[in-house]
């Protein structure tokens, strides 16, 4: 009973280790893009494909993902994506071209999107309880926020090759401890189940040709081919929904949209990641920018909102036993939006530490908060046959909610005077998140 309950512990630990750096591999790299590029030789048109690459294969593939997790089994497919992972992190980390970095950060994004799935829906195997969301939500939002802080130490102190390299000493280990994950049969042929190859195509399709798209119109909303690809999403979205019609067994299956909270949960984490990513990114160039902060000297001024994430997630289990989910998801946006109001007013010229601390710690505990409901909410009612691809489709959002957001606040911060810019980039964060408190307050009631 014992050596049960420490696999449990291990099981969690490797699970939750592997979302935070899936997570954390998306934001990264932001502080380390101007000395990659001057080091590759990237054009400026080149150089936000290291990110895109990225974003647009875990986001369109993630859905897909977790349908083979459920499909192969949730341990079988963590181990292929912690080894596709792997392996592209260290091409990354050897890189000696932009295209094979840009390759290589596609590949990342593969692994990703079959292992972040695969990692939730073992979690839920393990049966390990509402602390086991605590920790996994923690992880995944800890990752996110902690990508501003690291990009920039380990780029001054170490190079930008260990953003990358660092991922393989932890992906080794997690892969010899996932031994202890359960071995979930496959069901390949449980009620004739096949994979919908045809609706994870276009799914596929249409995800990235909006990240894709987003990303362009961030980039320069001026740009005729980002609204281009924009208009063709909608025509491969009513693909999609076309074939998910017709087919007998549906990469999104009907009933998952129809369980209670799936869909509250879902527009959550999106305007969870929305309103917190161009907020983060925002004052990342306030710190480095306007008061000209060394990388190393701005990322000590940001382990305050890990700290917060991390505190708000582990402490969110209890909230909701005392509260609910939907005041505690409610007070989660609130502090999220509280925390954007006060970067909103900080000055020009000096530094005001305890302002913009106090501001991280709300933004921080907030995003802890109403991340571990979303989760709870977008999973709790799914059947044990559908988490892996509840998973998915909870992580595509999130991402999908990060390039609506940057897309959105992007060409606000950069077409305008500096302290304009800012203030137009957290007023459209703080937008985002007072939309979440009226997802949460509102949408509840029709699910």
């Amino acid at each position: 009973m014992r050596a049960l309950s420490g696999n449990k512990v291990i099981g969690q630990a490797v699970v939750c280790v592997a979302q935070f750096v899936v997570v954390l591999d998306a934001t990264i790299v932001v502080t380390a893009l101007p000395v990659i590029g001057a080091e590759l030789g990237f054009s400026p048109v080149q150089l936000p494909a290291v990110l895109t690459a990225y974003t647009v294969m875990l986001v369109g593939l993630l859905v897909l993902g977790g349908r083979l997790a459920d499909l192969a089994g949730a341990r079988r497919m963590f181990v292929v994506g912690l080894v596709i992972f792997a392996g592209a992190s260290l091409v990354c980390a050897v890189a000696w071209d932009p295209v094979v970095l840009i390759v290589a950060r596609a590949l990342q994004g593969v692994g990703a999107a079959l292992l972040s799935p695969a990692a939730l829906a073992a979690l839920g195997e393990l049966d390990a309880g509402d602390r086991a969301i605590g920790w996994w939500t923690a992880a995944a939002a800890g990752g996110g926020a902690s990508g501003w802080v690291l990009g920039g130490l380990i780029t001054e102190l170490a190079g930008w090759r260990w953003v990358f390299a660092v991922n393989l000493p932890i992906a080794v280990a997690a892969l010899v401890l996932s031994q202890v994950l359960r071995r979930s049969p496959a069901r390949w042929s449980e009620r004739r189940r096949s994979l919908d190859l045809a609706g994870a195509a276009s799914i596929t399709l249409g995800i990235g040709l909006f990240v894709l798209a987003t990303s362009l119109i961030a980039s320069d909303a001026g740009q005729w081919t980002g609204w281009v690809l924009l208009a063709l999403t909608s025509g491969v979205v009513g693909w999609f929904v076309r074939i998910e019609r017709r087919a007998d067994d549906p990469l999104i299956p009907g009933q998952l949209l129809r369980t209670p909270g799936v869909a509250t949960g879902n527009l959550a984490a999106a305007a969870l990641t929305g309103s917190t990513t161009p907020a983060m990114l925002t004052v990342v160039l306030y710190v480095q920018t306007t008061l000209h902060l060394s990388p190393s000297r701005g990322a000590a001024l940001f382990p305050i909102f890990n700290l917060a994430v991390i505190a708000g997630s582990l402490l969110a289990p209890g909230i909701l036993r005392r509260t609910g989910i939907r005041p505690a998801m409610a007070g989660g946006f609130a502090g999220v939006l509280f925390g954007t109001a006060v970067l909103a007013v900080l000055p020009q010229d000096g530094l005001r530490a305890l302002a913009l601390l106090s501001a991280f710690a709300m933004m921080g505990f907030g995003l802890g908060v109403a991340s571990v409901c979303s989760t709870t909410s977008g999973t709790a009612d799914v059947s044990p046959g559908d988490r892996g691809v509840a998973a998915g489709l909870l992580n595509s959002t999130a991402q999908l909610g990060t390039a609506v957001g940057l897309a959105i606040a992007g060409p606000l911060v950069a077409s305008n005077a500096p302290m304009t810019g800012y203030r137009l980039g957290y007023l459209t964060a703080a937008l985002i998140a007072a939309a979440g408190i009226v997802v949460c307050t509102r949408l509840w009631s029709w699910e």
